[in-house]
């Protein structure tokens, strides 16, 4: 493609940057670093344009450093062809795979890669064939499990949290999808004319147009960014200075519209993390949820409150992943350069989230297989495999007694990293699943002590000693980890299995705010006939 100019639309501009880069680049990835501030907007006859020199320079400087620098960091056996970077992050969360956050998740590629029939330079031999059965026994969002579906094979997974289990099902689940968006449409038509909530939403959307006002004035997109990026504006004072500014007008707001906020000395989760409204709006389409007959679809609206639930926690946008402290008020916003606000009303998420699931699900009902999947709530240590899915899916029970597992793909948690219940606290809250907090391998609340390095060596490896009863004798192990410690040789040999090979990756799309180098390790283990 020749794009001789010197400057570009921003449809142009799509156009070759994926000539140059060798994947797509779309327009609104070229409007993304407009509106950031990592290119400049040039107006040219009433229409945006940018730099061609700019963006060249721009993606010439993203190439060359990364791997170079990653590898200089993490070393020379980075393996970069498992970064997965040629994907775009609506690759790595296609169809089912974002019907719900999730901390600590992998991509499902990575399972793919593992999974399929493919041999490369890396991996040299299949391990895996249609039909077979797999196990993932910390099975968190079920990632595997939908991607064994995918391949045309079966899949079992296992999890000590209610909540995770519930999310990896709802993700696999055969659903009625007409009588779903109907159920949508009248829970979100009663949720709009409910009186008890105009006061709110009239309060939050003049609050909106204010802010809007205030912002395109003193935050101009994507002028203030480009400014940021370059330094020429000191962000700190003058995002303190603006919020200064606003705040009072934030005030008179909540005073004028008799705005309750944060309920004080609460006792549990949802009274500490949410507005009143935002409550009351919960409970009420909860209550609604609670009528719908089919029992998949009543799930899935369930687990659609639970996504609207967790974007709508009063928190800053930067500490959405890891709540610090309630924000009840107005506050500059460094993730989005302007002056944001929390949220009063679920309305705006559950519209979203609503149509984002049944379009989701509709994509991965074209993709699925005539084979079988479940997650079965449980401690994968001590679980029987068997018995526990003859009560829950008879007909993939049977399954499995003709047919040994053939192997395990999963990611187990990591030593003191994230606590997997405190995670969806809210949903636990309204729900009422039982939590087993005590029961998770290595959370974040138990630290990283030797002592909790030894226990986490004793749950990982009981896992395992537990689950390959299951397994037929030439199997594959497969387990996704940042071995910062060092702890899976021992591991292994408590399992009586053994280290064939390890890929290690690095981890380029992380959600948090840690954007650092970063890699895990993907260890292959089979039994180990030498014990």
């Amino acid at each position: 493609m020749q794009l001789n100019s010197q400057y570009l639309t921003i449809k142009e501009a799509s156009l070759w940057a994926t000539n140059y880069l060798g994947k797509e680049v779309t327009t609104s990835n070229i409007s993304y670093l407009i509106q950031y501030g990592c290119i400049s907007k040039i107006g040219h006859d009433g229409s945006t344009q940018i730099s061609k020199s700019e963006l060249e320079k721009y993606y010439r400087s993203l190439n060359k450093s990364r791997e170079h620098s990653w590898k200089g960091k993490l070393g020379q056996d980075l393996n970069w062809k498992l970064s997965f970077d040629n994907l775009k992050e609506s690759d790595t969360t296609k169809h089912i795979h974002r019907l719900h956050p999730y901390k600590g998740k992998f991509i499902p590629q990575l399972v793919e890669y593992f999974l399929d029939d493919h041999i490369d330079e890396f991996k040299k031999e299949k391990y895996f064939n249609k039909s077979d059965v797999v196990l993932d026994p910390f099975c968190g969002s079920g990632t595997t499990l939908a991607q064994a579906n995918e391949l045309g094979m079966h899949a079992i997974g296992i999890d000590i949290s209610s909540f995770n289990s519930f999310i990896a099902n709802c993700k696999i689940n055969e659903y009625d999808v007409a009588s779903l968006e109907e159920s949508i449409g009248v829970i979100t038509e009663k949720l709009i004319k409910n009186s008890q909530f105009l006061k709110d939403t009239e309060f939050e959307q003049s609050l909106i147009e204010q802010l809007k006002k205030f912002n395109d004035k003193y935050f101009p997109v994507p002028n203030y960014k480009y400014k940021l990026k370059r330094k020429l504006i000191d962000e700190d004072k003058y995002g303190q200075e603006k919020d200064g500014e606003f705040l009072p007008v934030y005030k008179n707001f909540v005073k004028k519209y008799k705005i309750e906020l944060l309920k004080q000395n609460p006792k549990t989760f949802i009274e500490k993390w949410y507005f009143k409204n935002i409550i009351d709006e919960i409970n009420f389409v909860f209550e609604e949820i609670k009528n719908i007959k089919n029992v998949n679809n009543k799930n899935i609206l369930a687990l659609i409150l639970s996504r609207t639930m967790r974007s709508c926690r009063a928190t800053t946008h930067s500490d959405l992943a890891t709540l610090v402290e309630p924000a009840s008020t107005t506050y500059y916003c460094s993730k989005h350069g302007k002056i944001c606000k929390p949220i009063f009303s679920i309305i705006k998420w559950w519209k979203t989230y609503s149509k984002d699931t049944v379009k989701r699900i509709k994509e991965f009902e074209k993709l699925k297989t005539e084979t079988h999947q479940y997650c079965l709530s449980g401690d994968a240590r001590t679980i029987d495999i068997f018995t526990a899915l003859s009560k829950k899916k008879k007909s993939f029970a049977d399954i499995l007694n003709r047919q040994k597992i053939s192997g395990i793909f999963s990611s187990p948690p990591y030593v003191g990293l994230i606590d997997y219940h405190e995670q969806h606290a809210y949903a636990y809250d309204l729900f009422g699943f039982d939590r087993k907090d005590k029961l998770e391998i290595g959370p974040l609340f138990k630290g990283q002590t030797k002592e909790a390095q030894k226990n986490y060596v004793e749950g990982i490896s009981a896992v395992l000693n537990n689950c390959k009863r299951y397994l037929k004798r030439d199997y594959n192990v497969f387990l996704v980890a940042n071995d910062k410690y060092n702890l899976y040789s021992e591991i292994a040999n408590k399992a009586g299995m053994k280290i064939t090979n390890t890929f290690k990756r690095p981890v380029l799309n992380r959600t948090e705010k840690d954007k650092g180098a970063y890699s895990e390790i993907i260890f292959h283990l089979k039994e180990n006939r030498c014990l």
